[in-house]
């Protein structure tokens, strides 16, 4: 797919691991967070209790009570989700997963999440790998691959765009609001800094760290990597004040009321941005090739799971009933809509 061809690296295998997987349950998130912990480290190896151990503190760790499976879901005695819950009370007591968690962990992954990590539905695998089992019963070992520590190790950006997307997908499950926002995907607060649930105006997490994947955490203007310019020691890298949420087509068009096209205002025109790039494009109108960048990047995110793929597919819902047509004439329409004099007209 062009996401990957735009930049064949690991950093972007992993990119497609978390942001394009199906997702039933949050098990994907929960073996990335330990495993990018693990590769932080610089561990050439864990045993796979170590490992279930940190995957059941993962999940443990999402204290605030939010969905990690459709409401729908029935979840049978021995699914670890369900004896998670078991297992939550005396955990939370002793401040680590109990060691029937912990045996509970070791005994699923393999079986479950482990294999299906690296898998995209439709997609085969991804280009690389960040594990592998070895050995047989309780001695098992998973050797985690170099891949994964240049990952951890260089990669500060994606323990934020996991946790995002983590909350993303735990609103989608949520029981009372689920049908409505599978429906109607999710939106940008009104001063673009959170991803909101429109149905409540909820915020479920950062804008900024939601969409960073999908242009690689790269500036969308000069393409150099955003988190060099944020502040130290921030726990999201992508909330310092030099990584600005920008509007490819000027919002300041539709304020004038000479806009005859789309709501600016919404996730399909909004980028991240250095803070150079971003106070020298001040107002101008975006080139073709920057309509055709954002093309692509709307259709990456219009590849991964439920909701944040509603989020630009209802916004493209009248401009065609092919999915990936309805995209391109989508844009089509904002481009003859930029060129036919509506806009206000700035300097190139």
């Amino acid at each position: 797919m062009h996401f990957y061809r735009a930049e064949p690296t690991a950093r972007t295998s992993w990119r497609l691991a978390i942001l394009m997987g199906a997702n039933t349950r949050t098990y994907k998130f929960a073996l990335g967070s330990a495993l990018l912990a693990f590769g932080r480290e610089g561990r050439d190896s864990v045993a796979l209790s170590e490992l279930g151990r940190a995957y059941a503190g993962q999940l443990l760790a999402r204290s605030h009570g939010a969905a990690q499976a459709p409401a729908a879901s029935r979840l049978g005695d021995m699914d670890f989700l369900a004896v998670l819950e078991r297992e939550r009370r005396e955990s939370t007591s002793i401040g680590e997963p109990t060691e029937r968690l912990v045996d509970a962990a070791a005994r699923a992954i393999p079986e479950m999440v482990m294999q299906k990590f690296h898998n995209l539905r439709d997609l085969g695998q991804v280009a690389h790998t960040f594990y592998e089992l070895e050995g047989r019963g309780r001695d098992r070992r998973v050797r985690l691959t170099p891949e994964l520590r240049d990952v951890a190790t260089r990669s500060s950006d994606l323990a934020s765009e996991l946790d995002a997307r983590w909350s993303i997908v735990e609103a989608s499950f949520d029981a009372e609001i689920s049908r409505n926002l599978l429906q109607s995907g999710v939106e940008p607060s009104d001063d673009l800094t959170d991803v909101v649930v429109p149905i409540r105006r909820i915020p479920v997490t950062g804008l900024r760290s939601a969409i960073a994947g999908f242009q690689h955490g790269q500036c969308f203007y000069c393409r150099m990597p955003l988190v060099e310019s944020a502040q130290n020691g921030e726990d999201d890298p992508y909330s310092g004040r030099d990584v600005h949420v920008d509007h490819v087509v000027p919002y300041s068009w539709m304020k004038s009321g000479s806009w005859r096209g789309p709501n600016l205002n919404h996730v399909w025109n909004l980028v991240l941005a250095c803070a150079p790039c971003n106070l020298r494009k001040s107002a101008r109108q975006p080139t073709s090739s920057e309509l055709e960048t954002l093309l692509k990047r709307n259709h990456a995110i219009a590849n991964s799971p439920h909701p944040l793929r509603r989020t630009i597919d209802i916004t493209m819902l009248a401009a065609g009933p092919d999915a990936a047509d309805r995209r391109t004439r989508f844009m089509v329409a904002v481009q003859n809509a930029i060129t036919d004099g509506s806009p206000p007209r700035t300097p190139m």
